[in-house]
């Protein structure tokens, strides 16, 4: 049996062996045992991670804006009921973890049948709210060290995660703010929508490679209304040595490089 997802006449083809898990609700929630990437979760027909490159997204996601802030103590996640992110915050050894998830069916999965969190959603540190994460920025009075959105491709249920008015929400009560922004390569209109309703005093686009997400090239989108969202890379080497982080793919190193934009990306940017 074959998984395949289609974008723009191209798509990702994967072989899997069993379907593990589906169920219909708000969205479609599948569970996949495949052949070369391990388990794999899939909402309305996308690919949100795999077992064997999930690392590369969450901690490209998590890291690069965890880093910037020199003691992160209140983080909230939007989305993620995965806990691959909530997973990668911990090891900066917040105080508190707050997730809000408008599909509790996505967490009880995850943790049912794959438990890529690692046991980080168990966390007393962690607390999950099943809501709508726009209504719950909108009428936040709490302030957030960092605000994390892991959101899914826009949909119906998400869109609303990319608009401007969640984006002025967010900044209002945080004090560094990061989301996926999709594929500048094969989403360019997602992309654009992103970074031109993002309407931070301080903002940046950078870049990371996940094999399993539309052509491997995927973006992040930083912004900040009260900080720098650049510092010095033996800054971010002091830090990732302190806190002790271990990691797959990100590196104080890789941190400064996926700031560097290849031309083209600034092209889609300035138009």
């Amino acid at each position: 049996m074959r998984f395949v997802e289609r974008y723009n006449g191209s798509g990702l083809i994967l072989d899997v062996e069993r379907l593990i898990y589906e169920f219909r609700g708000i969205q479609n929630i599948q569970i996949f045992e495949t052949k070369s990437f391990g388990k794999m979760l899939v909402i309305d027909g996308k690919v949100q991670f795999t077992e064997r490159d999930e690392a590369f997204y969450h901690e490209m996601l998590v890291h690069p804006v965890m880093m910037v802030h020199e003691n992160p103590r209140r983080v909230l996640v939007i989305g993620g009921g995965d806990g691959g992110a909530v997973r990668e915050i911990l090891k900066h050894n917040p105080s508190e973890v707050v997730v809000v998830e408008i599909d509790e069916n996505v967490v009880r999965a995850c943790r049912r049948y794959v438990g890529i969190d690692r046991g980080a959603l168990d966390d007393e540190r962690v607390g999950i709210k099943f809501e709508d994460g726009f209504k719950f920025v909108r009428y936040c009075n709490t302030h957030f060290d960092v605000i994390i959105v892991d959101g899914t491709d826009p949909n119906p249920i998400s869109q609303v995660l990319t608009s401007r008015e969640f984006y002025d929400c967010c900044a209002r009560i945080c004090e560094y703010f990061v989301t996926q922004s999709q594929s500048p390569f094969v989403q360019s209109e997602y992309f654009k929508s992103i970074y031109r309703n993002a309407k931070f005093k301080n903002k940046a686009v950078y870049l990371g490679f996940v094999p399993s997400y539309p052509h491997g090239l995927w973006s992040y989108l930083i912004g900040s209304d009260v900080r720098d969202i650049f510092i010095d890379l033996e800054v971010l080497r002091e830090r990732f040595e302190e806190r002790g982080i271990k990691t797959v793919y990100y590196t104080p190193e890789v941190h400064v490089s996926a700031f560097a934009l290849p031309r083209w990306v600034k092209d889609v940017l300035s138009k």
